[in-house]
């Protein structure tokens, strides 16, 4: 069996009482054929993008559904004869489901490949202290006493000679 999309547009003044009787008769013929119906939207008026029998919008509904060839055919059969359905269009998706998981097999497979990241280095919040220099506290580290190496006794800077005039010639 094979998944497909039905997506078929109705006439806009359609009411949902004309409507639901040709949505139950497809879900009938597709069960009637050993087929199961995944999932029914429906998308409200949408304008179309050029007239189709005089009408400018139409109302969207999507089957989803899995079944025979011949179930598709018979499908397709019933909406061409109906009266209300503008048009529509049958979209085999089975063929892009399976590329969609042979790419996310292909991703995992070099993910796999791949040498793992080398582990993370802790942050630094603050940084080095240098010598005469107040230190900042770090948020979260515990309080620990500054201490600083000992100072060397001060000796008296030399005294500059004083300033002799300059004479100008």
């Amino acid at each position: 069996m094979r998944i497909y999309e039905e997506l078929f547009i109705v006439r806009p003044d359609a009411t949902d009482e004309e409507v639901d009787p040709v949505v139950e008769q497809l879900k009938n013929v597709i069960t009637h054929a050993g087929g199961t119906v995944d999932k029914v939207e429906k998308w409200g008026t949408r304008r179309l993008a050029y007239r189709v029998v005089k009408y400018d919008e139409g109302q969207y509904i999507l089957l989803q559904f899995t079944a025979e060839t011949g179930a598709v055919k018979e499908l397709e059969r019933r909406l061409r004869v109906s009266d209300l359905v503008l048009k529509f269009i049958t979209v085999r998706i089975d063929e892009k489901l399976k590329r969609i998981e042979k790419r996310k097999k292909a991703r995992e497979k070099r993910a796999a490949r791949k040498p793992p990241p080398p582990p993370a280095m802790m942050p630094v919040f603050a940084s080095p202290v240098m010598p005469g220099e107040a230190s900042t506290p770090v948020p979260g580290a515990p309080a620990a006493p500054i201490q600083h190496p000992p100072a060397a006794p001060a000796s008296p800077a030399p005294a500059a000679p004083p300033a002799t005039p300059r004479k100008e010639s």
